[in-house]
């Protein structure tokens, strides 16, 4: 229990200078998140999309929430290094071998996720901004307008990860290579939904650009799921084979 409270202590005090740090560069965050309403205003030549603060502490909050997001992301090093100095006296070798590969493909991905996801998020807003009727005006309520890029970063960083769980299902055994493979229809059914869901209807190059790197992603994880099928008949084979002789 005492082991516990101190890696708990130190993952929050790696959280909080993850925030204090995240809050300085709050600006330039700011700045890039909101450059699509500033290229909407260009082409429109007026004001006609604005970023609004709806009450005298929004500003501060909205501060506040990116400083909380972002500090999560800048203090992973120190709170996952605490989960896995924990938890690491209790596995064997080769669920410690298991588990660094996991996380060492699960993190790239999940961050290549976000970054497709800040890519798609202009064309989203500018797209939606387009179904304004002429003389309306857009303001963005920052706390909503700050929510859908975040989540969308999520939902779209998480959707990337999920491969590496149809491997490490095969690692243990629950599914084969072929299995996987064999869900195929049903993958790339899931993978539109989803791309449909996170993209605006009307945004087809979106949707089509984030189902094609879920379905590549899926293959790829059922071809390295068939390769470590393969390894091991091939070392069971040899076994018996030893066994045999």
């Amino acid at each position: 229990m005492v082991e516990l409270r101190k890696r708990l202590v130190i993952a929050a005090a790696g959280l909080i200078i993850g925030m204090v740090v995240a809050f300085i560069v709050t600006d330039p965050i700011i700045s890039f998140i909101t450059e699509p309403i500033r290229i909407i205003v260009e082409k429109r030549g007026d004001d006609f999309a604005a970023l609004n603060y709806g009450s005298v502490t929004g500003p501060f909050d909205m501060r506040m929430r990116i400083a909380f997001s972002i500090g999560i992301f800048f203090s992973a090093p120190i709170w996952l290094w605490q989960i896995w100095a924990f938890v690491m006296p209790g596995l064997t070798k080769k669920e410690v071998r298991y588990t660094l590969s996991f996380v060492g493909a699960a993190v790239p991905l999940f961050f290549g996720g976000c970054y497709v996801a800040l890519t798609v998020m202009p064309h989203i807003i500018e797209l939606m901004y387009g179904f304004t009727p002429q003389g309306a005006v857009n303001f963005y309520n920052a706390q909503d307008y700050y929510d859908f890029v975040f989540k969308l970063m999520i939902v779209v960083g998480i959707s990337f990860v999920l491969p590496v769980f149809l491997v490490a299902l095969n690692v243990t055994g629950v599914m084969s290579g072929r299995a996987i493979l064999k869900g195929w229809r049903i993958a790339i059914l899931i993978a539109t939904v989803f791309s449909a869901l996170a993209t605006p209807a009307a945004d087809v190059v979106s949707m089509l650009m984030l189902a094609g790197i879920l379905i590549v992603l899926f293959f790829a994880a059922a071809g390295l799921s068939l390769l470590f099928d393969r390894r091991k008949k091939k070392r069971q084979d040899e076994a018996l084979a030893g066994i045999g002789g």
